[in-house]
Parts: structure tokens; sequence; C-alpha cells
């Protein structure tokens, strides 16, 4: 583990995902998934979502078509609630979804914005935020 890379990784991951969100997972991390945490919080969040070549918010479109097109549904709501703080739009999320629609299948798509629909509905109940 490079100490300077995941400790920025961990700084990114709680700007994008939020304290609480980062909290709650650091709180049931075990030693079965700690080198998996530290893997993650190095790669994903200290290196990629780290980088300044794109903004927060291209990068947070990018993610959720992604998702969607490789069929990784599980991880769709905690990104669409990230983007409270990355700045993509309801709008920017559709065009994501729009174009997993054309170039990976309209199954994906559909399923991603079910996910996002029920995010945003949730959200919005909560009384967060919400863009």
């Amino acid at each position: 583990m490079t100490q300077d890379r995941f400790d920025r990784g961990m700084q990114i991951r709680r700007m994008v995902l939020g304290d609480s969100h980062v909290d709650n997972a650091e709180a049931v991390k075990t030693a079965l998934d700690q080198p998996f945490q530290e893997l993650i919080t190095e790669a994903a969040w200290g290196t990629v979502w780290a980088s300044d070549r794109i903004s927060l918010r291209e990068r947070s479109m990018l993610t959720l078509a992604l998702l969607a097109a490789t069929g990784n549904f599980d991880e769709i709501p905690m990104h669409i609630r990230a983007t409270i703080r990355t700045g993509a739009s309801r709008e920017d999320v559709l065009e994501a979804f729009q174009h997993v629609a054309v170039y990976a299948g309209v199954p994906r798509a559909n399923r991603a914005l079910k996910l996002a629909k029920q995010t945003y509905a949730e959200m919005e109940s909560e009384g967060g935020d919400n863009p």
C-alpha cells in the first residue's frame, strides 16, 4: 500500500461518497475485507478518482455509465447519491444511461434508470439535497 495514495483516496472517497457512507463502510470492515478496502481506496479513489484530468461531474457520469453497461447494478444507488457532491445532474445521469442504451443495451440502461429513479425518490423522502 502506498500511504500517500491511500490517504488521498480516503480524502476523495469521503468527498464523493460523504463521511457517513465511508464511516459506515469502515465500521463494518473486517480482517477479511480490509485488504480489499485498501485496494479500492488506493486504486479507485486515490488514483482514478483523484486525477484532475476530468471533472468529478464527468467521472461520475462515466462511472454510472460503466456500472450500467457492465451490469454492476448494486453500485448504482451509491453513485447516484454521490451526484450531490460530484455535480452530475439528473439530466447528466439520463444522458449517461442513454449512451448505455445505444452502446451496451436497452435492458441494462432501463434497469439503471429504474434504480436512479428509485434512489432519487429515496433522497427526496429523506429530505436531503437533490440534484
